[in-house]
């Protein structure tokens, strides 16, 4: 049987990695691009509602997706800090972009052989999305690392930046590694080395560094987050919770 919890942390990263998306609508540096990242947050939001509905009947305490989205304190929520940071200028988000897609591509693939085949068939749906925002972050990430001598100054500001919480998406707390044990989730340890393999040759043809450094961030798997996720959390969630139960 898949725990809640593990579904939920899922679920979380996923959702919280698409309000984040959203914010660029109508902001990002072109129309193209515009409609491109509003695709990739509803796919986002579509693994997370998934997701979320799937934890919610495992949980059996009369939550949907709606209850565990709009109706949850900070704490509550198990996403990793790297999908609720703030989006920073666009390199930044493209690095976020990278490196989450390249985790949930893997992640997903390994999901496909769960012994749960409601979570496996969740996973084989998002695993061809996730291919999509892959091929999407690796273009742009070539195009600004090996363009002008700003824009590659500013997708390597942007790595630095984001490199440390990348530590965390590899590092399982208990649910995950209690569902991993079984056979139902991936152990995110394994994922590491595919995933440098990925992200390596990618940084090497954009003419960008892979920082050093090991250092970690507060665990967002154990519902410690950043500062700037209370006021995500808050815009997020500030229609529901005014209106609690309303339907359209």
């Amino acid at each position: 049987m898949t725990g809640s919890g593990y579904l939920l942390s899922l679920g979380d990263d996923a959702l919280i990695a698409a309000q984040r998306m959203t914010q660029w609508c109508a902001s990002a540096p072109e129309l193209e691009e515009d409609i491109a990242l509003a695709n990739i947050a509803l796919d986002l939001l579509g693994q997370a509602r998934a997701l979320l509905s799937y934890a919610g009947a495992r949980e059996g305490a009369g939550r949907d997706e709606d209850a565990l989205a709009f109706l949850r304190d900070p704490e509550e929520f198990g996403n990793v800090q790297l999908v609720e940071l703030p989006n920073g200028d666009f390199a930044v988000t493209i690095a976020k972009l990278l490196f989450f897609s390249v985790y949930q591509e893997l992640l997903y693939d390994g999901l496909l052989r769960s012994r749960d085949s409601a979570l496996a068939g969740i996973a084989g749906k998002a695993v061809k999305e996730c291919a999509y925002h892959v091929d999407h972050a690796v273009c742009w990430t070539l195009r600004l690392g090996d363009g002008t001598a700003q824009s590659h100054a500013r997708m390597s500001r942007a790595v630095d930046i984001i490199w440390p919480y990348t530590h965390a998406l590899f590092i399982a707390d208990a649910a995950t590694a209690a569902q991993a044990a079984c056979g139902v989730g991936v152990d995110p340890a394994t994922l590491r080395a595919p995933w440098l393999d990925r992200v390596r040759p990618v940084f090497t043809e954009a003419g960008l560094d892979l920082p050093e450094g090991d250092w970690v961030p507060l665990h967002g798997r154990r519902g410690e987050h950043t500062e700037s996720f209370g006021l995500l959390l808050t815009q997020m969630q500030a229609l529901h919770r005014a209106y609690p139960g309303a339907r359209w």
